[in-house]
C-alpha cells in the first residue's frame, strides 16, 4: 500500500485545514488508518485513528473536539479536518495504515505503511 498525504500549508491560529491521504496499490479498505505528527525536536505522536470499517475513531487529548478523522472507502482516502488550529499544532503530519483494531489505533507500532508527510504551520 502506498500512501500520499496532502493538504498541509500555512494558516493563522483559529483557522482550519483538511488533510487528505490517498492510498494505492493494495486493499486499503481492509486497514485501519492513523494520523501522526512530528514537531521539530520532538518524537512522532499519535493524532487520530480510524478502524477499517470507519466505525471507531480515536483522538489524542490535545486535538479532541477540534479535529475530525473520516474515511471514504470508495475513494481509498482518509481525511483529517482540523479546526481551531493552534500554533502548537505546527508539525509534519503523516498518515499511516495497518491491521489495527479500535484498541490499537493509538499504538504507532501497529502501523506499517506510512505516507511521506505534509507540513502544517500555524502562525500566531
Amino acid at each position: 500500500v502506498q500512501l500520499q498525504a496532502s493538504g498541509g500549508g500555512v494558516v493563522q491560529a483559529g483557522g482550519s485545514l483538511r488533510l487528505s491521504c490517498a492510498a494505492s496499490g493494495g486493499t486499503f479498505y481492509n486497514y485501519g488508518a492513523g494520523w501522526f505528527r512530528q514537531a521539530p525536536g520532538k518524537e512522532r505522536e499519535f493524532v487520530s485513528g480510524i478502524t477499517a470499517s470507519g466505525g471507531s475513531t480515536k483522538y489524542a487529548d490535545s486535538v479532541a473536539g477540534r479535529f475530525t478523522m473520516s474515511r471514504d472507502r470508495a475513494r481509498n482516502t482518509v481525511y483529517l479536518q482540523m479546526n481551531s488550529l493552534k500554533p502548537e499544532d505546527t508539525a509534519v503530519y503523516y498518515c499511516a495504515a495497518g491491521r489495527t483494531i479500535s484498541s490499537s489505533l493509538r499504538n504507532i507500532g501497529a502501523y506499517y505503511y506510512w505516507g511521506q508527510g505534509t507540513l502544517v504551520t500555524v502562525s500566531s
